[in-house]
């Protein structure tokens, strides 16, 4: 049986309301697809093609997008009194080979209850878990070995996170010599490629977000970090959206699928 992905995409994306007034974080785009959509063209590339996704805020737009996908790319006939349509493919563009049950989690549901809520169609001891608004280069496949490899509760990914501020840096005089725009820190913050066992599920409590039961699992040993020295961007505000299509239009370093 196939290792599922629990994608949250519940959340408000208030800090994006020029995009998310009307239609859920995860479903604003990137190349004019949305970014839960590249989310899992990074999972189904590396063979995890089995999705969760857990709704809350405007979740039906994520469930008419996937429902009516078709529709919604190519040019089609439709004849109203009968129902017949016919749909005129724009291109030879094989379907994504996704599989997906839609869960709707609740409006102001944290993650932790996101997750309780979605348990029941958990069919493995072992699941991964993610966020609908990052992306990343990161092997997937190298993350769940790693898991494996440590045998622990479970396992997140380090990442480098950026500055959003440009650093000054001067001489001792005081004389600008140049600017750092976007500097990536030292230090590591988690990524949101997850893994767990059930056994998460121990360390949970009602009304908790998931990194709540991080501090639990540390505290017991059960915890490891998967460290990624790769891409990896979250979409966050307007700004993080323009940057991750101007990337698209250039080599997208998340791209890791051919198609």
């Amino acid at each position: 049986m196939k290792i599922p992905v629990v994608i949250f995409c519940g959340g408000t994306g208030t800090r994006m309301k020029e995009e998310t007034e009307f239609r859920p974080k995860p479903m604003v785009t990137i190349g004019g697809r949305p970014i839960l959509w590249h989310v899992m063209k990074i999972y189904s590339y590396y063979g995890f093609s089995d999705f969760i996704i857990a709704l809350g805020y405007k979740g039906d737009y994520i469930k008419d997008y996937f429902l009516n996908q078709d529709y919604l790319e190519h040019d089609f006939f439709l004849d109203v009194k009968t129902g017949q349509n016919i749909l005129y493919r724009k291109s030879k563009r094989k379907h994504d080979d996704f599989k997906i049950i839609f869960v709707d989690t609740g409006i102001e549901s944290p993650t932790g209850d996101r997750l309780i809520k979605v348990r029941k169609y958990l069919k493995t001891d072992t699941f991964m878990a993610t966020y609908g608004d990052g992306v990343s280069d990161i092997n997937i496949k190298d993350l769940l070995s790693f898991h494996k490899k440590k045998k622990l509760i479970g396992a997140i990914t380090g990442v480098h996170p950026k500055s959003k501020w440009g650093l000054i840096i001067s001489d001792k005089n005081g004389i600008v010599k140049r600017f750092q725009e976007k500097p990536r820190f030292n230090q590591y913050v988690n990524g949101g490629f997850m893994i767990f066992t059930k056994k998460i599920f121990d360390y949970l409590k009602r009304g908790d977000m998931i990194h709540d039961a991080f501090p639990r699992l540390a505290k017991d040993g059960q915890l490891a970090v998967y460290i990624h020295e790769g891409y990896w961007s979250a979409m966050d505000t307007y700004q993080d959206m323009e940057e991750l299509n101007k990337h698209w239009r250039k080599n997208a370093p998340w791209k890791v699928w051919k198609r």
